[in-house]
């Protein structure tokens, strides 16, 4: 059995870069798209700062054929503030809903992979399930192909309590910020968390 002590050190990160984890995924064919920080730097153009970790999401349908593409990665459950060992053999739990990737040859880790509540055809809020729109809006590509998460919902997810990198975030996006997105944002802020006050900006 494998104890705390058998975990690798939790901040060793060396997280790829996305077009690493396009280049990996690039014969899976089911639904997946960067979310966090990284989907505002790739719908920028630019990247505008540094990123401690890779995170994206898949459907938890589809984990056992994300899982084939990293072979080289040993993959542990992160939840509620505890990493522990997720067995090859072993079908991940169903309240865990983030997996860490680590790397043992380069002993790093490489990606922070999230199971989102949606379908191969509709994203869904992970906090609420019930806010949800056709991924053909939800998911964005950069210019040579990676997918990622439309920058209103990006948002959505750090606005609930931002730190100083989301807020910078939000300043950062606002200008260009479809005026569209910016309406259904601050809907779901309204909705979600009133008196937020990025909905009050918005």
């Amino acid at each position: 059995m494998n104890t705390q002590a058998d975990i690798p050190d939790e901040e060793a990160w060396d997280a790829w870069q996305p077009a690493e984890l396009a280049r990996r995924l690039r014969d899976v064919r089911l639904p997946w798209c960067i979310v966090g920080g990284w989907a505002l730097d790739l719908w920028h153009g630019v990247q505008t700062r540094d990123h401690s970790d890779l995170e994206f999401t898949i459907l938890r349908g589809d984990f056992g054929a994300f899982r084939r593409a990293f072979s080289d990665l040993t993959f542990y459950t992160s939840h509620s503030g505890v990493v522990a060992h997720l067995p090859a053999d072993r079908d991940p739990p169903t309240e865990v809903m983030q997996f860490w990737g680590h790397d043992r040859a380069a002993k790093c880790w490489r990606i922070d992979m999230m199971i989102e509540p949606g379908t191969h055809e509709s994203w869904a809020y992970k906090r609420d399930p019930s806010f949800r729109r056709p991924r053909a809006e939800m998911v964005m590509r950069t210019a040579d192909g990676i997918p990622y998460l439309n920058p209103s919902a990006v948002l959505l997810f750090k606005a609930r309590d931002p730190r100083p990198k989301d807020q910078q975030d939000f300043e950062r996006a606002m200008p260009n910020l479809p005026a569209s997105e910016r309406a259904w944002l601050k809907s779901c802020l309204d909705a979600l968390h009133p008196g937020n006050a990025w909905a009050r900006v918005l």
